[in-house]
């Protein structure tokens, strides 16, 4: 939905500015004079979202700061409307700071702080909306902005740590994709044709060598065009070497494959793939389990129904598998089964989350006994990622060493032999 850049005049007097989401202007007119504002100057700002979209991004640092100091402030006895503008004065993020400004606007025409947020779905999702709309319907909401911060901080770090262990991997993977390419269309041509002056065009080079020189003469030339019987007859395209085909075949296939997995069919095929990875998947089964374990808890903490919770979480999950599953334990939840037992019959989901889930409803402290299972979860990512990351950096330098190796074989090797043969 388009956004509008917005300064009005309150009833009161005050100047205000902000964003607002409407359809279209009138739209946005109608809903600045429903808060109860005169709107002054109005603009739709779309065009310079499109152009800066990296920088329209609140990162979860900002939004901890956000939760936390928020909390403070009222647990403290300030004013809604006057923390927020505090909060907005010293927001670094430009855009932060404009829906900051927007959310303040909404509190202080009356509506309520989550209605206020659920207009800005991109920087707070469902679970944010839903746990302040029950801090303030229970009047804890000090408290759940607390439990926001702790919750946004632990997906953070999980985060932080899953990309610290893909950086080294990523970027050893990448160098060795550049320097293959480097070397088979500009190293190895020149080799081939020291080699070929040496012992001749007959000379007996070994498999390997003979290998990497038809690789390199295959990215080199044309070939791959004859197959287009249209496009070949053009003198520029003609000429075009297989590597560039390669390299566009593979760009748009990721294209094409980043399309599909945004459809509901892909999500859910994508998602199921990733769970069922050797290693991979248990390592993100933990992190959903964990990721579950504090919202659901959070939630119910904050005094939301178990139906609500268990629909809410599952769109916090980010795995559609997971999703559907916890749509499927709230309907037979609603049906009157028990949730322990549910959850102890469930593919993905552990025995452990069961039991605990078990000991919750005969306790009546759920929320308790989830933070500890989201807690020790959280300690078995650290410490898979970790071992992980210890195993992948040796695995990468041999993958590389031996690529180097060779790469050496092939070349030192025939040039021996043809020196040796020259020299005899």
């Amino acid at each position: 939905m388009p956004q509008f850049s917005y300064t009005s005049i309150t009833k009161g007097g005050k100047q205000v500015s902000g964003l607002v989401a409407a359809p279209n202007r009138e739209g946005a007119i109608a809903e600045i004079r429903k808060g109860g504002g005169r709107p002054l100057l109005l603009h739709e700002v779309k065009a310079a979202k499109k152009r800066l979209s990296f920088k329209n991004k609140v990162k979860m640092k900002d939004m901890v700061v956000f939760s936390r100091e928020l909390a403070t402030m009222i647990n403290a006895g300030v004013a809604l409307p006057r923390s927020l503008e505090t909060l907005a004065e010293q927001a670094e993020n430009k855009f932060f700071k404009e829906i900051i400004q927007s959310v303040n606007h909404d509190v202080e025409s009356g509506i309520a702080l989550g209605d206020a947020l659920a207009k800005h779905p991109n920087v707070f999702n469902d679970v944010y909306v839903n746990m302040v709309r029950a801090g303030e319907s229970g009047g804890i909401l000090a408290d759940i902005m607390k439990r926001l911060a702790t919750q946004v901080e632990k997906d953070a770090s999980i985060r932080h740590k899953i990309r610290g262990a893909m950086a080294y991997p990523v970027v050893i993977m990448t160098v060795t994709i550049i320097a293959f390419f480097a070397i088979m269309l500009f190293i190895m041509p020149k080799i081939g044709k020291v080699i070929t002056e040496l012992g001749g065009s007959g000379a007996s080079l070994p498999i390997y060598t003979r290998a990497m020189l038809g690789v390199s003469n295959f990215l080199i030339d044309s070939s791959i065009i004859g197959f287009v019987p249209v496009i070949n007859k053009l003198p520029v395209i003609g000429s075009i070497p297989n590597v560039l085909f390669f390299i566009a075949a593979f760009v748009v296939l990721i294209i094409r494959f980043r399309r599909y997995i945004r459809t509901d069919k892909g999500k859910l095929w994508w998602h199921g793939r990733l769970l069922k990875l050797p290693i991979v998947g248990k390592v993100i089964t933990k992190v959903i389990v964990a990721r579950f374990a504090r919202t659901f808890s959070s939630l119910m903490g904050a005094g939301v129904s178990v139906l609500d919770s268990l629909e809410i979480t599952g769109k916090a999950v980010g795995n559609r598998v997971i999703q559907l599953e916890l749509e499927d334990i709230a309907q037979e939840v609603k049906n009157g089964k028990s949730l322990g037992k549910q959850f102890l019959v469930s593919p993905h989901f552990p025995p452990i989350v069961g039991q605990m889930m078990q000991v919750g409803e005969e306790t009546g402290k759920t929320d308790e006994i989830l933070v500890k299972v989201a807690d020790f979860y959280e300690e078995e990512v650290d410490t898979v990622i970790d071992s992980l990351a210890s195993i992948i950096e040796p695995v990468m330098i041999v993958v590389l060493g031996g690529f180097v190796g060779l790469i050496a074989a092939s070349v030192m090797g025939p040039i021996a032999g043809l020196s040796q043969q020259i020299g005899n």
